[in-house]
């Protein structure tokens, strides 16, 4: 007579038996699997984004300026980008489920010193240590589900996490907008307020993820590591200050990007000599691969630029607050739930996946190049249809990009290649945003004085201390003439924004075009 103990040790048992002699595990096995992982995702994703509306605010109150505003998310992104590669590397080696869990305690840490930061400073270096926790977590997402489940069967749970990347998307700015606007709580709760989810998220995940530990003796690329990671960080340092601190034809920028080319080369050459490197440079013998990798890049500028710079147009634009600058946002976020979540299924039922990837280029290009035309006292409807464009591409394109590229290699390198993929399309937004946001402070401070001089010398007195020095402006201190022309400056700057963007889009539905489909695989690999 068996007990329920025996009877869940045989259950679980099973499960691990599936995933380890390459058996199909069922639905549900695999959803109980899935659920720490995506609880975690959630966690990552939820205090990520929880900052976005919260932002303006932040950087007001802790001094900073535009070029603080863009380093706040920058940080978090360039730690991404320089350590998902190394994380994927690692999960070929290592216990996939112990990263996925110190990535998480990585990511809670940098959060909760993150809430006591007392200075812009202390905020940006919280958030390398939050981008390095995400930058596991989004490799490691990709990496579990390849590990468990068939490339066919794939696209249907892809779908979910596009699902769950999409409530998180939405919930977390909707959230750190209530926070934000309750008098007792305040915007450093939005970095305290995901620990009670993390905590759980840890303990579903050493319930429920139970994958076979496959060893292999190899030592981790280190020297490859150090040097991707200094390569990346200095050509960002360089996009970032170039216009401003220094002109873009000076010595500095010079010796930064000489460096970064430099680092990068010495990084190519040791990768080519490394007996197991952090990105095997034979992948790229694989056209799938490379192809899949440049159009993650350009993707990255598209999808980064959406999230990041929509807060700033709904707050210092059009003057909601931070919870309606949320609710407004919905569009774009409704739009990546459908899409990813419907092309998911349909490419389970199918087995076929280029023209999503296809369609998903065409609407970002559209809804980028729509965007580019709004205006502080734009219509909102209008941009919400251009908001939901831009949302349907990329839910259509994001996943996809990692699916074709799983279905293309060995089970040995799935941590390598998916990890690619998203270290291409974390480096097209960090490079993307800091460009972009160096951009739109030119811009918005061109507008501003612009729209000052057509107010006569009365309009200069105004403006005079209220939005000069590249700080965030306090709309409602500011005179009902010069808040005008802030508003129109900002709504004219992040159009810019879009508008600069869309050709990357363009880019990214060209090099899709040249990616030859390959039906996915099925449950025998």
């Amino acid at each position: 007579m068996s007990t329920p103990t025996t009877d869940t040790a045989v259950r679980r048992g099973h499960a691990e038996e599936g995933a380890a002699d390459g058996a199909p595990m069922t639905h549900r096995q695999i959803m109980e699997a899935l659920s720490g992982l995506l609880l975690g995702m959630f966690v990552a994703i939820l205090s990520s984004t929880i900052v976005s509306n919260a932002l303006p605010q932040i950087i007001s109150d802790l001094g900073g300026g535009q070029s603080a505003y863009t380093w706040v998310v920058t940080a978090s992104l360039l730690a991404m980008t320089a350590t998902t590669p190394l994380w994927g590397k690692l999960a070929d080696l290592f216990s996939k489920k112990l990263l996925v869990q110190l990535a998480l305690v990585i990511y809670v840490a940098g959060s909760v010193v993150a809430g006591l930061s007392q200075s812009a400073g202390m905020l940006i270096a919280c958030r390398v240590v939050q981008g390095i926790g995400v930058g596991g977590l989004s490799a490691l997402a990709q990496i579990v589900m390849a590990a468990m489940i068939a490339p066919r069967e794939r696209g249907r749970y892809s779908g979910y996490l596009g699902a769950t990347f999409a409530v998180a998307t939405v919930g977390g700015p909707l959230l750190g907008g209530v926070i934000t606007d309750t008098d007792w709580l305040g915007w450093r709760w939005c970095f305290y307020v995901g620990v009670p989810f993390a905590v759980l998220a840890l303990l579903v995940l050493q319930r429920t993820l139970r994958l076979p530990v496959v060893r292999r003796e190899a030592r981790v690329d280190w020297t490859g590591a150090a040097l991707i990671s200094a390569a990346v960080s200095l050509l960002l340092v360089w996009v970032t200050f170039a216009g401003d601190k220094y002109a873009w034809l000076s010595w500095q920028t010079y010796t930064m990007v000489a460096g970064s080319l430099l680092l990068g080369a010495a990084f190519v050459r040791v990768e080519a000599r490394a007996a197991d490197p952090v990105i095997p440079l034979r992948l790229f013998r694989n056209r799938t691969i490379t192809l899949a990798s440049l159009a993650s890049l350009f993707v990255g500028v598209a999808m980064f630029a959406g999230t990041v710079f929509f807060s700033q147009y709904f707050q210092l634009a059009r003057n909601e607050s931070p919870t309606m600058s949320g609710v407004l946002t919905i569009p774009m976020i409704g739009g990546l739930f459908v899409s990813s979540t419907v092309s998911g299924l349909v490419i389970t039922r199918t087995g076929r996946w280029k023209a999503w990837l296809v369609a998903g280029g065409v609407l970002v290009s559209a809804g980028l190049g729509l965007l580019g035309s709004i205006r502080y006292d734009t219509e909102y409807w209008h941009v919400a249809v251009f908001m939901a464009l831009l949302g349907l591409g990329l839910g259509m394109m994001m996943q996809n990009l990692v699916l074709c590229t799983q279905n293309q290699v060995a089970p040995e390198d799935l941590g390598s290649a998916s990890s690619v993929v998203t270290f291409f399309r974390s480096l097209g937004g960090a490079v993307g945003v800091s460009a972009l946001g160096a951009l739109m402070g030119h811009r918005v401070a061109d507008h501003v004085r612009d729209g000052l001089a057509a107010l006569g010398p009365e309009g200069a007195a105004l403006g005079h201390g209220g939005t000069a020095g590249g700080g965030i402006p306090d709309l409602d201190a500011l005179p009902v003439p010069v808040r005008t022309v802030v508003e129109a400056a900002y709504g004219h700057g992040v159009a810019d924004v879009f508008l600069y963007s869309a050709p990357f889009a363009v880019l990214a539905l060209v090099v899709t075009l040249f990616i030859r489909e390959v039906p996915l695989k099925g449950a025998e690999r």
